[in-house]
Order: C-alpha cells, then structure tokens, then sequence
C-alpha cells in the first residue's frame, strides 16, 4: 500500500475533533493538527483543543508544541510537518491531519516558495509605520516597488501588502518575481475529505460551542494571555473579543456574541478558500462509514 496523507478538513464547529479520533482508530494512525492557533499551548480553551481523553487514546502533533511567543507561521508548518511524517509513515501506511487552517492545509499540499526569513526590525519597523502613517502610505510605496503584485492583491488586506514589502525590502527584488506558485510533488498520496452541514446546524453548533468555552473558563484563560495581546498569535476570534471587553470597549455579553459572530463569519470563510478545491470529497460528519469506505476505495484505486 502506497503512503496515503488523509486529510479531514472543514469549517469551525462542523465536527472535525470527533470523527478524527474514530478514523485514526480504524486504521491504527496518529493525528497531525492542522490548526494554526492549536499550536500553541498558551491557547487551549479558545481554540477548542481535543479534550484529555482524545489526546491520550490517540497521539496526537502539533497541538501545544509552541509557543505564542515564537514567531510560527505556514512555512515553518510545512516544514515540521514533512519531517514528522517522514518518520510516522516508516511505520504506518496512513496518517490522519484534521484541521481548518486553509493556508497551512495549503503549504502542506502544495509547498511555498522558498522566501528569506524576515528581519524582526524590518517586521516592527513597517508595523510602526502601518500604525502612524496609515494603510495608504504603504500601498503607494508597493505601487512603486511592484507594481504587477499591486494589482494582484487585496489592497484592503494589511497583512499581504506588509509581507510583500518585507520581501521587497529585504531580497531588493520584486515580491511577484519571486513568487513561482509551483506546487510541490510530495513523496506521499494525499486525500482530501470534507465535512460540512446545513449552515443552520453548524451556526448552532458554533454557537454552543462558545457557550461552552465559556463555561470551561475562556474568560480566565484570555484574562491571563491579555498582556500579550500585540502578538500575532493572539489576533484571533475569542481572544480579541475579549481583549476588548477587559479594555472597557465593549461588555461582556456583547464579547460573546460577537466571538460568536465573527466564528460564523470565519466558517463561512473557510468554506469559501474550500470550495474553490476540486480534489475534496464532501460528507456529512455523521457518515464515519460511507467516509470509510470512500477512503478504503481511493487506497486500492490509486497505489
């Protein structure tokens, strides 16, 4: 049997967590996260981290495995991960990643480019001049430095045109000359399941799933990491919120709806970066046997 990467993936809150334990059981594998904020092991009630059970019934990576201080990203992601399967795959002929960061699924599969780590004070540098000078002020200084990216990329989106500039300002070469979007050929199989529901169902489920971050004591939890609210890893739905809330801006109860609105608002997200992917299966996530033997067919069908 060829080494197969089975990955289930989905919006927030369809049920991921759950099905994965059942289908790394059946075929006697272990589970790569792929969640770009369980990662960290300051963030476990906000980011819905598998209970203690699940993790102890089956091992589970790159849940807890970082710190919300280390500067992580997708590439780095894409990096550990190979190597980590390098090793489960000398011993099993499937492993199991679940998870929904779309962007960390997709340097999984495909691979990035292969850019130059970014100088810290180059990073602080244009953040400070984002904060004091404005969006605009950085948007024309891309126009000149690359202006074929300027027309490619969601000028409303801080986050790419800073990371452009960065690669501008540090290689001397325009970032869309760089960027190759080659996918990668990986030494293994990859197969693609997706869950989803009605959206009704999984509002609901995202909403109770809130009630109950509460309950297990998310505003504790984001009262301790409120001191390091800067940091990139904490820039994410139901610890800004409530960085809000402990800054006096907003109440409480509006805290939680809106960490509820804005989970609805990043399912639907999610599910839009999804769709655009032909190489996904979609189920329901209470069909744990027609997934099966979905994959079971695919094994056999393509060695």
């Amino acid at each position: 049997m060829p080494k197969t990467l089975l990955i289930l993936l989905g919006p927030t809150g369809v049920g991921k967590t759950e099905l994965s334990i059942d289908i790394a059981n059946y075929y006697h594998t272990e589970i790569i996260s792929c969640d770009s904020r369980q990662i960290f092991m300051e963030m476990v009630i906000g980011t819905a981290v598998p209970d203690r059970k699940s993790l102890e019934t089956i091992p589970h990576h790159f849940i807890g495995s970082h710190s919300i201080h280390e500067n992580y990203n997708a590439r780095r992601f894409e990096l550990e991960v190979l190597e980590k399967l390098e090793v489960l795959f000398q011993n099993r002929d499937v492993v199991l990643m679940t998870g929904g960061s779309m962007l960390y699924i997709d340097a999984l599969c495909k691979g990035l480019d292969d850019f130059p780590d970014i100088d810290p004070e180059l990073r602080q540098s244009l953040m400070n001049r984002l904060a004091t000078e404005g969006l605009e002020i950085l948007k024309n200084e891309l126009f000149e430095l690359d202006p074929k990216y300027f027309n490619q990329v969601d000028l409303q989106n801080p986050k790419r045109i800073l990371h452009a500039l960065e690669i501008c300002m540090m290689t001397g070469k325009p970032y869309s000359e760089l960027r190759t979007n080659k996918p990668r050929k990986r030494p293994f199989n990859i197969l693609k399941v997706g869950l989803n529901c009605d959206r009704e169902i999984l509002y609901n489920r995202i909403n109770q799933r809130v009630d109950n971050m509460f309950e297990d004591g998310l505003e504790k939890e984001a009262f301790e990491l409120h001191p390091f609210s800067e940091l990139n890893s904490l820039n994410t739905v139901g610890y800004r919120e409530l960085f809000e809330y402990f800054e006096g801006k907003i109440t409480l109860e509006l805290a939680r709806e809106k960490i509820k609105a804005n989970s609805r608002k990043y399912a639907r997200k999610q599910l839009t970066w999804f769709r655009r992917d032909p190489e996904i299966t979609w189920f329901k996530p209470g069909m744990k046997a027609e997934i099966i033997s979905f994959v079971n067919e695919q094994l056999i069908l393509h060695p």
